[in-house]
């Protein structure tokens, strides 16, 4: 079902948004995706929760400093954010954002991984993450890509118990993340065709009726294709960079792997 209440550890429970233009970003994706903007207010630093039929679906806010480029962060649900940093740390992590209590919903932090990618941590408290999630207009899929996997693959089985499931996707490899046997999340080797100054990072994947319309669409409302279209097992996806530079891919899932 694509309606969430709760969320087992170790799952990715949530997505945002660091935009440079906040106003703009909110119409960009309000006009993508139908989602309405909801902004927290002043004391929440107006943190907009973004909202697809009422269900909360992804947040978006101001990025933090000058020079922060503009990114999705992936969040994965912990029962301890502070042990889980702790593990992390351990296992060779750069901390960004330490373990902090965001007013009474829930406690998080974000670090990178030893490959340099960011994810974040959410301990949830009245928060849960995402009401909606693997449907359009919600997140469906969060995938490393990284240029060592041998160290991903240590770094998240010792911080979430992540379990690595490796298949052969018509000649590359690619990783299925478990927790207790169910997949999570996925990794694969950065392609040769990325840019060397572009670093190890979480992508995530945002269901869509249609891969093409949606890309047209996004283009004609000034996000850029860095991946055209393209056919693979799961479904019909496509990697886009939003006008505030900030890259997220969209899926049309195939109907076997929908849910």
């Amino acid at each position: 079902m694509p309606e969430f209440t709760s969320y087992a550890a170790g799952t990715p429970s949530w997505v945002d948004h660091a935009a440079k233009d906040l106003e703009g970003s909110n119409s960009f994706y309000g006009a993508l995706f139908g989602w309405e903007a909801d902004d927290q207010g002043e004391e929440m630093g107006h943190y907009t929760l973004m909202r697809k039929g009422g269900k909360t679906v992804a947040g978006n806010m101001t990025v933090m400093m000058e020079g922060q480029p503009s990114a999705w962060v992936s969040y994965v649900s912990v029962e301890d954010a502070d042990a889980t940093v702790n593990l992390a740390n351990k296992a060779g992590a750069t901390v960004f954002v330490a373990p902090m209590d965001v007013s009474d919903i829930g406690r998080m932090a974000v670090f990178a991984d030893p490959t340099g990618a960011a994810i974040g941590l959410w301990q949830p408290k009245t928060f849960q993450g995402a009401e909606l999630a693997n449907e359009a207009g919600a997140f469906a899929w969060n995938e490393l890509n990284t240029r060592d996997v041998p160290a991903a693959k240590a770094f998240y089985a010792e911080v979430f118990g992540w379990e690595p499931h490796d298949l052969d996707m018509g000649g590359m490899t690619y990783t299925e993340w478990k927790v207790d046997g169910k997949t999570v999340a996925g990794m694969m080797t950065m392609p040769d065709m990325v840019p060397a100054e572009v670093p190890a990072h979480w992508l995530v994947y945002f269901g869509v009726d249609d891969t093409d319309a949606s890309v047209s669409k996004a283009t004609e409302l000034g996000a850029s294709a860095l991946v055209p279209p393209t056919d693979i097992p799961p479904g019909r996806f496509a990697v886009l960079s939003d006008p505030d530079g900030a890259t997220f891919a969209v899926i049309k899932m195939n109907p076997m792997t929908a849910d």
